[in-house]
């Protein structure tokens, strides 16, 4: 299984718990060091550091994955960036960046891994709550994270017919510290975030559900 991210608070519990379920895992991350140092805890089979936004990552990400493992029958992708602030002030830089991270890159993903799977193999997409309940601050945020949604449960239709199910999974606001990382803006006030371990269970339940395409507040 590959896992996307696995150098976050949210994709390193994802890790984990499949990890503990026994899965055999390959893991990416940005930052080398981390990824090594999580690999390296879990007895990964392939560490593979790369920054997924640029031209060609995303494959070659999936292809180092498939020939570690001897092929992909699942792929989780905790990928993702926030950014705060009225639309009015929104500068293009800011946008392009939410729509190639958030969206862009999962759907490239999704496409390399689709052309590596068989039957009964799962890709779980990481959402947010704000695809379902879009945020006065966060417009650009939420408008990226419905897109994915979108995509999801279209590319989940079209995968059904070859037997590679998609799960949109739609968190709501977690405990990772992602607020205080924006690459725009300043965070408002936002509720307690919830535990990152208890989503990480959800989403390794998701994987293991063969009926499962959707985890969120009303899934």
């Amino acid at each position: 299984m590959l896992v996307t991210g696995a150098t976050g608070a949210l994709g390193g519990a994802i890790a984990r718990e499949l990890s503990s379920r026994g899965a055999r895992l390959a893991l990416h991350g940005r930052d080398a060091g981390r990824l090594d140092a999580i690999a390296e805890e879990l007895g990964a089979e392939a560490a593979i550091a790369a920054d997924l936004a640029a031209s060609g990552e995303p494959e070659r990400v999936v292809a180092a994955a498939a020939d570690a493992l001897g092929g992909l029958d699942a792929a989780v992708c905790a990928v993702g960036v926030v950014a705060f602030g009225p639309a009015q002030a929104l500068d293009d830089a800011t946008l392009a960046t939410l729509m190639e991270v958030n969206l862009h890159v999962p759907a490239r993903l999704t496409r390399a891994l689709a052309g590596r799977m068989e039957r009964g193999s799962v890709i779980v997409n990481i959402s947010a709550i704000v695809a379902e309940m879009p945020t006065a601050g966060m417009a650009a945020y939420s408008a990226s994270k419905a897109a994915l949604t979108a995509f999801d449960r279209a590319a989940g239709r079209e995968l059904r017919r070859e037997g590679i199910r998609v799960v949109d999974v739609r968190p709501p606001h977690l405990d990772t510290g992602l607020e205080g990382r924006p690459i725009s803006g300043e965070a408002p006030r936002l509720p307690q975030g919830q535990d990152p371990v208890g989503w990480a269970r959800r989403i390794a339940d998701a994987v293991d559900d063969p009926a499962c395409t959707e985890v969120g507040s009303g899934a």
